[in-house]
């Protein structure tokens, strides 16, 4: 028998919530139809939460327009609570933004009330087996204890975001913040990366972008491309642990002198650009430190919670 077989009495469970009596059993009938799936059932989101922990559902499928909770505000307690369990919404017309909008707040997929006879079994497999490889992939993410990465990159702002992007995901995957300390943390990397391309590498000055922002990139472009600029390289060095992630740039510019650089929580100083860059990332970050060359920032950031 295998694991799935109804024979061996280990079926995948789902609770179905809806307030309408009559749909939760047309949707468990289906179910029940369905080879190894068992329904469980609630009649609102808040019923839900309390029913979650007693039957452990391999998948929540929801009805969107409900009392007391609706189906958008189940999907951000599911996500917030239990984000491994996946949730396939049910909807009716009239429930399109809504769904919309709880599919951007992490629903899994989506299945009409009118088509539940014709796609609810496949979805149900679809979305199960999708969450249990990342089932799987938490627990080998989980076995991580260090983990250093190494990237050099060439004097082109566009390379930024993709590699903020990257070195995102590599934090949401080793659990070491949440979406909004992720964001913040993104801020300061992007800003230490610009810095460290356009003043390091490239060697151009603050306050020429404050009284001249079109000629500052004019000339960055000009640079990227003449000596000793073009072969210049931005190296980074991320290394992240189960309890914080630590950023090595270094660029190969002329450096500077990091004890004259200005305060940037100085009132005098917070309107200026060449100010705001460095007060971002003493903000979102832990630890900030430069080299003496001026030529490397080390920052850290601390798992939170």
């Amino acid at each position: 028998m295998t694991p799935n077989d109804p024979a061996a009495g280990d079926f995948r469970t789902v609770l179905v919530v809806d307030d309408s009596a009559m749909d939760r059993r047309l949707a468990g009938a289906i179910i029940q139809k369905a080879e190894g799936w068992k329904p469980f059932f609630a009649g609102n989101g808040i019923e839900a939460l309390d029913v979650i922990p007693k039957v452990s559902p391999d998948v929540i499928l929801t009805d969107m327009l409900m009392p007391e909770m609706d189906g958008l505000e189940l999907v951000e307690a599911v996500r917030s609570k239990y984000p491994l369990t996946p949730v396939i919404l049910m909807t009716a017309h009239g429930s399109e933004d809504l769904a919309i909008r709880a599919l951007k707040k992490g629903a899994a997929s989506y299945v009409p009330k009118q088509s539940l006879a014709q796609n609810l079994a496949e979805t149900l497999d679809q979305v199960f087996s999708a969450a249990q490889t990342k089932v799987s992939e938490r627990r080998i993410l989980d076995t991580v204890m260090r983990a250093v990465m190494h990237y050099e990159i060439e004097n082109d702002g566009s390379m930024v975001a993709p590699l903020v992007s990257h070195l995102e995901s590599d934090l949401t995957r080793m659990n070491l913040c949440e979406l909004s300390g992720r964001m913040l943390l993104g801020v300061a990397l992007h800003e230490a990366l610009t810095n460290s391309i356009f003043h390091g590498n490239l060697g151009l000055n603050s306050e020429q972008r404050e009284t001249d922002e079109k000629g500052y990139y004019r000339l960055a472009k000009e640079r990227r491309y003449q000596e000793p600029y073009r072969d210049r390289r931005v190296r980074v060095v991320a290394t992240m642990t189960r309890d914080e992630a630590t950023f090595a740039i270094r660029d190969e510019g002329n450096g500077f002198d990091p004890s004259l650089l200005p305060d940037p929580t100085d009132p005098a100083n917070l309107g200026k650009v060449s100010g705001r860059g460095l007060l971002l990332i003493q903000t979102f970050m832990d630890h900030v430190e430069h080299n003496a060359s001026g030529n490397e920032i080390t920052m850290v950031k601390r798992r939170s919670g």
